[in-house]
């Protein structure tokens, strides 16, 4: 058990027996009275988001999971398969399971995989991935009232937004939390 007061973004907790990520927390510290604590609860197998506000001494749950690393292998039809780096046996999971993560997914990536009961219900994928630019658009000189970017499409699927300079076949690195172009590698 921890209290409210403990959590930030990115903690699994527990209510009503439905695991649920944080991603926003606020303290709250009124002129009368006890402090409390306003959290934004993203449910993990759902994707619904659920705001809750607790006592800042309350007890909260922690969620009983588990972080396994495992590498990418390769999707097949609509199922991602992933390889266990300990025992090398094979797992899929559906589109569901991997999310909005997947236009970040390439081929030989080691990322963990969160079970909950002993049933995998999330990935968590590196902050940063290094990927290569498939198709782009040349860029315009002189172009530059517009924001001075253009957008490319990755090898992995994906299409964001990066600067002018950038060409087809360059390498990137792209934050997979947000989507943004960070730096050419």
């Amino acid at each position: 058990m921890q209290t409210a007061n403990d959590l930030r973004p990115g903690n699994m907790v527990e209510f009503d027996g439905i695991l649920y990520r944080v991603t926003s927390y606020q303290h709250v510290k009124p002129g009368k009275g006890g402090g409390f604590v306003r959290l934004k609860l993203k449910n993990v197998e759902l994707g619904t988001v659920t705001d809750k506000t607790l006592d800042s001494w309350e007890k909260v749950p922690e969620a009983s999971i588990e972080e396994k690393e495992m590498q990418y292998l390769y999707k097949k039809n609509d199922k991602f398969v992933f390889m266990d780096l300990e025992t090398y046996e094979q797992m899929e999971l559906t589109q569901d399971d991997v999310g909005e993560q997947s236009q970040w997914l390439k081929p030989e990536m080691s990322v963990e995989i969160i079970f909950y009961k002993s049933r995998p219900v999330s990935i968590k994928l590196p902050i940063t991935v290094d990927l290569k630019i498939t198709v782009c658009e040349p860029g315009v000189k002189g172009d530059t009232v517009s924001g001075a970017t253009k957008s490319v499409q990755l090898e992995s699927g994906a299409s964001i937004k990066v600067p002018l300079f950038i060409n087809e076949g360059d390498t990137i690195r792209v934050d997979t939390r947000t989507g943004e172009y960070l730096e050419r590698v």
